[in-house]
C-alpha cells in the first residue's frame, strides 16, 4: 500500500552561539546556497521556525526550532516503481545503506532499462511515503555486491559531492587469479574507455587519473584475496587494474577472468565509513562475504 507522500524536512535547535543571528546567515552555515533557498522559496518548499513560517531575514534565538521543508522532487517518468528485494544495513531522514545483490543494475541503461536498484528504491520510497528522486552517491557494477551509500534528498547528495566524496571511505574484497608477489603496493594508472566499446575500459595514458591501494590477506599458488581501496572512483576501475598487473578477478570475463567456478566478478564492497552530513557523527558499517564468495573461498581452501 502505497502511504501519502511528505516532504523531505530538516531541523535544527539554536545554539547559545547563535544567539541574535539572521535566519539567513544561519542556514549559509547549514551550507543551504542561494539556489537551494529561491527554489525553497517559489518551488512549494518552506522554512519555519518554532512551527512559524518565516522569512530569511528574521532573528534567531537560543532554542529556536528551525524546520526547513524542502520542494518536493519528482522522479523520471521513464522511472518506475518496481518491488525488487535489498537488504538496508542502515537509514536514517537523510541517507540509507543499502546491501545491493550482485546482478542488479544501480540504474537504468540502454542495456538494462528496468529492474534496476534505482527502481527498488522508488518502490521502497512510495512505501515510506518519501517523495524524492534517487540519488546514489556510491554507485556499483551490476555483479559486484556490497554496499552502497544512497542520499534521500538532492540537498544531501550535494554535501556529500561537494567534497568530491572525501568524506566517504569504501573498502573491497576482491579474490583474484594468482599469488601476488607483493603483500600490499598501489597502482597508479591512468583508465580510459576503448575506443571500440561503450562498456570496457582500459590502462591507457590518454584516461583519468586513478590511483587503488591494495592488501593481500592470503592467498594459495592459484588465487588471493585481497583488500582494496580507492583514492578516485573511475568506472570499472579494480577490476581494470587488478587485470593490468596479471591478476583479473575471479568471474571477471570481460577482464580476462576464469568464470568457470564463478559466473561474476568476485568483489564485493564490504566496508563503508562515511562523515554523516548533518550530524557530523562517523558512520563505520562493515558486512560478511555473500553467499556465493563464501561458498568459492570454501571450495578451494582460501582463507579470508
Amino acid at each position: 500500500m502505497v502511504k501519502k507522500m511528505k516532504q523531505f524536512s530538516l531541523s535544527w535547535e539554536v545554539k547559545k552561539e547563535h544567539n541574535g543571528i539572521l535566519l539567513r546567515e544561519f542556514l549559509k552555515l547549514k551550507e543551504l546556497s542561494k539556489r537551494a533557498l529561491t527554489d525553497i522559496k517559489f518551488q512549494g518548499g518552506k522554512i519555519t521556525v518554532n512551527g512559524e513560517e518565516k522569512t530569511v531575514r528574521t532573528i534567531l534565538n537560543e532554542l529556536d526550532l528551525v524546520q526547513i521543508y524542502f520542494p518536493i522532487e519528482k522522479p523520471s517518468e521513464e522511472l518506475i516503481a518496481e518491488h525488487i528485494p535489498f537488504e538496508i544495513v542502515y537509514e536514517d531522514d537523510a541517507v540509507v545503506v543499502i546491501n545491493k545483490p550482485y546482478g542488479i543494475p544501480s540504474i537504468p541503461s540502454r542495456e538494462h532499462p528496468n529492474g534496476t536498484l534505482a527502481n527498488g528504491l522508488l518502490y521502497y520510497y512510495q512505501s515510506i511515503g518519501l517523495q524524492s528522486t534517487i540519488h546514489i552517491v556510491t554507485r556499483l557494477d551490476k555483479d559486484t555486491s556490497g554496499l552502497m551509500l544512497v542520499a534521500k534528498n538532492r540537498y544531501i547528495h550535494y554535501l556529500f559531492s561537494k567534497n568530491e566524496l572525501k568524506n566517504v571511505q569504501r573498502k573491497y574484497l576482491a579474490i583474484v587469479h594468482g599469488k601476488m608477489k607483493d603483500s600490499k603496493g598501489i597502482i597508479q594508472a591512468k583508465i580510459a574507455r576503448k575506443s571500440d566499446s561503450i562498456i570496457e575500459r582500459m590502462v591507457s595514458e590518454e584516461g583519468q587519473e586513478a590511483i587503488t591501494h591494495y592488501k593481500v590477506l592470503s592467498a594459495t599458488k592459484d588465487y588471493s584475496v585481497v583488500e582494496l581501496a580507492l583514492e578516485t572512483g573511475r568506472t570499472h576501475q579494480i577490476r581494470v587494474h587488478m587485470s593490468s598487473i596479471g591478476h583479473p578477478l575471479i568471474g571477471d570475463d570481460l577482464y580476462g577472468g576464469n568464470t568457470i567456478a564463478l559466473k561474476r566478478q568476485a568483489l564485493h564492497s564490504y566496508k563503508l565509513s562515511f562523515t554523516h552530513p548533518i550530524d557530523h557523527s562517523e558512520k563505520n558499517i562493515e558486512i560478511a562475504l555473500p553467499v556465493d564468495l563464501k561458498a568459492f573461498l570454501e571450495s578451494q581452501n582460501v582463507k579470508r
